[in-house]
């Protein structure tokens, strides 16, 4: 096994954490659940958020944030690529630190997804909006469920939908074991899935993430200042990043996910292999993008998922896991998902994860050792991956 034993430990995550409440949270706004996140988060570490140099965020300014939290940065990053960004910030809070800029980094991410209403459109001067919107191209179900209908008629229908079915079956079941998400009391079946109403064709409601209100924060350090934290550091070993495109109809390939780069990069940066990770952690906006990134990370070939997820092998006792959490689609999602992928790999990695918690490949007595995040954003548009192991 090319063990990560050998890779220099240099930047860490020290801290991670939700909001106080998650769901639908109507009485709080879209920068208290960023306080709290990045408040419990700093708590997870034992940080004073005086130590804060660095500050990350996406779809929410930073200049607000900062001032609300009561930090002076030395270093800001409003990167904005969509659920993706939180990762791919990772990436760039190491660059920062590397760098000098900062040696104290928060990722932060709130918002009141559910019960927050915003203006409907945007500039009307863009693209999307001269090109796509005129002919109803509009949202994220029907934007993806253009992509999945493509993949449909290139692998065959019945073999898609049922590999859609599995994803959501056994993602809820990771929901149903964590007391912190939306759908934990929510059992599905298979027929639950068929028989629930449809949004976009060829997606069904269960096919869908959640809409929710909620926030979560990562703290990413030196490995100096890493062994001063209050908890074991999870490293970085390796990230990636990359888009290729805005618009769904300027897709290069519907049937293929710029993951195809970002996640052989952060493997060869990371020095493993596929056969080193114990946890994989991808962004299930919809059951399809899961499907397509499993593909495009190299875990089967393209057209494979439908094997490679068949008969709940990524559910609670099979032996892939996969989003351990409940995922987008059944623990929460409130517009940007990414930084959530990031708190739930850290927690398995120092095996917090109570009745959920995962072990070793072939190991049954030891935590997971290696997890790979993967966050995709926009349309199927952009993509963050990075590596994460335990000493």
């Amino acid at each position: 096994m090319a063990t990560s034993a050998s890779r220099e430990r240099e930047i860490a995550i020290v801290g991670v954490a939700e909001s106080d409440e998650m769901g639908t949270v109507p009485n709080k706004s879209s920068l208290q659940h960023h306080a709290e996140a990045a408040h419990n988060a700093l708590a997870d570490a034992g940080v004073s958020k005086d130590e804060v140099n660095g500050l990350f965020t996406a779809g929410f300014s930073t200049l607000a944030t900062a001032e609300y939290l009561g930090i002076q940065p030395t270093f800001t990053d409003n990167t904005s690529v969509g659920g993706s960004s939180f990762v791919i910030h990772v990436a760039h809070a190491i660059a920062a630190i590397r760098a000098g800029y900062c040696d104290m980094a928060l990722i932060t991410h709130g918002q009141a997804g559910r019960s927050t209403r915003g203006r409907v459109g945007g500039d009307p001067n863009l693209p999307t909006a001269q090109y796509e919107s005129p002919y109803g191209i509009i949202g994220a179900p029907i934007n993806y469920s253009i992509a999945c209908s493509r993949y449909m008629h290139q692998y065959g229908e019945d073999r898609t939908r049922q590999a859609m079915a599995e994803i959501a079956v056994s993602t809820r079941k990771w929901a149903n074991l964590n007391p912190k998400a939306v759908m934990q009391d929510t059992p599905m079946t298979f027929d639950d899935y068929h028989d629930s109403r449809w949004v976009s064709w060829p997606f069904h409601l269960l096919d869908c993430c959640l809409v929710t209100d909620s926030g979560a924060a990562i703290l990413v350090t030196t490995a100096d200042r890493a062994r001063n934290c209050a908890k074991a550091p999870v490293w970085v070993l390796g990230a990636a990043e990359g888009h290729d495109h805005n618009m769904i109809s300027m897709m290069p390939s519907m049937t293929s996910l710029i993951a195809r780069e970002t996640g052989p990069k952060a493997l060869a940066r990371a020095g493993i292999t596929h056969n080193d990770i114990d946890l994989t952690m991808i962004y299930d906006s919809f059951t399809y993008t899961v499907m397509l990134t499993l593909e495009a990370l190299g875990f089967c070939k393209p057209g494979e998922a439908a094997d490679l997820v068949a008969n709940q092998r990524t559910a609670p006792g099979g032996d892939f896991p996969l989003n351990t959490s409940g995922g987008g689609l059944s623990y929460t999602h409130p517009g940007m998902y990414g930084s959530f992928l990031l708190v739930e790999a850290v927690r398995q990695l120092r095996g917090e994860a109570g009745d959920r918690q995962v072990h070793r490949k072939g190991d049954s007595t030891q935590n997971p050792k290696v997890a790979i995040v993967n966050g995709t954003g926009g349309s199927l548009s952009s993509t963050g991956t990075v590596v994460l192991a335990t000493d």
